[in-house]
C-alpha cells in the first residue's frame, strides 16, 4: 500500500460495500461494479483490495467523490458523511457474485 496515505487501511476496510441501483445492475452487463470505497484510497490501492478481495483481474478503475448530503432530524439540521464511488471495469471472464443463490 502507499505510504502517503494519511490512513493505512486493510483490504477489507478499503472496500465499504457495493452500490445496488438501477443504473449499477445496468453495468453488470458491461462487466463494471460499483462500490463504496474509503475516502482516502487511491485507484492502485483500490486495484488491489479488489484482486485480492475477489480474486479477479482489474481492467480499469474510475472514482468520484460523492458531495455531502443534509439531514434533518427536527429542529436539528447535520449532514451525511462523505463517500467515494468507485466504478471497476474487470476483464472478461472474470465475474463478482454480489447476489448469493440460496
Amino acid at each position: 500500500m502507499n505510504n502517503n496515505l494519511k490512513h493505512n487501511f486493510s483490504h477489507q476496510q478499503i472496500i465499504k460495500y457495493p452500490i445496488i441501483t438501477d443504473k449499477a445492475t445496468r453495468l453488470l452487463e458491461n462487466n463494471q461494479y460499483t462500490f463504496i470505497v474509503d475516502r482516502y484510497s487511491t485507484k492502485s490501492t483500490i486495484k488491489s483490495a479488489i484482486e485480492h478481495l475477489f480474486d479477479v483481474e482489474v481492467i480499469k478503475i474510475n472514482t468520484c467523490h460523492l458531495p455531502k448530503k443534509k439531514k434533518r432530524v427536527g429542529k436539528y439540521i447535520g449532514s451525511k458523511p462523505n463517500y467515494k464511488k468507485a466504478v471497476i471495469t474487470l476483464s472478461e471472464g472474470n465475474v463478482i457474485n454480489l447476489f448469493t443463490e440460496n
